[in-house]
């Protein structure tokens, strides 16, 4: 058989030895790697591409080694979750940057890092001043991982003491200007309901070239035409609006009655569609 044909057998036997070794070792190797991960990914292609190329060899060499090196990589793994002193050895340990908002000098020499360098990595975390910085630890992968002081975290809902609704995932249920009907199924939504939304919308499917429902079952869709504008989703604001007139008219009828028993009635339904505002507003607003 002529060479050219030797190599294009062998480069896709090795594709898809290749893919199902990943497989095997699985998602880390191709994520956030540690140094051992890193050589043996190094390693397994460097004999896949000489397997591939070098014809003198024999095929089943390359293979035995890529299985050694593919099945030490699942020991080790297995091993770190076991041992956290073999994990340290193997993947490292995290490094002090900073503490208290002062640069560990040494930390920093030990790991090799410039203050440039450091700089760099802050700013990925959109931190532009060591002195704002808490706690910073460089982690095994390279990656940096940053506390704020107090002072300056973004404030949160629970900073404020306020009540927010829970969020579930979006489901794209236009995709393309087509109906992905798992993700209808999954929202809980039908067909005719879709239907009025786009009519509400004033849109067809095919002119959608992405349509999600939130959280709140509420639709929002991308059209191919960009010229077009499409009116946000008005449900909430209108329930919410529509709730607060109930609760101002009720006020207002226990103003003008001047029986007691009609005046009571009305107050104490005010204050019940009050309540009801209260705590539908997390998911209203």
């Amino acid at each position: 058989m002529a060479e050219p044909v030797h190599i294009i057998i062998r480069t896709f036997v090795f594709i898809a030895f290749l893919i199902l070794i990943t497989k095997i070792v699985g998602k880390k190797q191709i994520s956030e790697i540690s140094f051992f991960e890193y050589v043996s990914g190094i390693t397994i292609g460097s004999i896949a591409g000489e397997v591939i190329m070098g014809l003198e060899r024999h095929i089943m060499y390359g293979i035995i080694s890529i299985l050694i090196f593919g099945f030490v990589t699942v020991f080790v793994d297995i091993t770190s979750l076991k041992s956290k002193k073999f994990r340290d050895l193997i993947e490292g340990s995290g490094t002090v940057l900073i503490k208290g908002g002062k640069i560990q000098e040494e930390n920093l020499k030990r790991e090799r890092f410039s203050t440039d360098e450091l700089a760099s990595l802050l700013r990925r975390q959109n931190v532009f001043k060591a002195a704002d910085v808490e706690f910073a630890v460089l982690e095994p992968t390279g990656d940096i991982s940053v506390l704020l002081k107090k002072e300056n975290r973004p404030l949160t809902p629970k900073d404020l003491q306020l009540v927010v609704a829970p969020e579930k995932e979006p489901q794209t249920i236009i995709m393309d200007g087509q109906i992905n009907n798992d993700a209808m199924a999954q929202a809980g939504k039908t067909r005719e309901w879709l239907n009025t939304e786009l009519a509400k919308l004033n849109v067809t499917v095919e002119n959608v070239f992405f349509g999600q429902i939130d959280s709140y079952g509420e639709l929002t869709v991308d059209l191919y035409d960009d010229q077009i504008q499409v009116p946000s989703p008005q449900q909430r604001p209108l329930l919410n609006a529509m709730l607060k007139k109930c609760q101002a008219d009720l006020e207002l009828f226990s103003l003008e009655t001047n029986s007691e028993s009609a005046k009571k009635m009305y107050t104490k339904n005010a204050k019940r569609v009050q309540e009801a505002i209260q705590k539908l507003e997390p998911f209203l607003n």
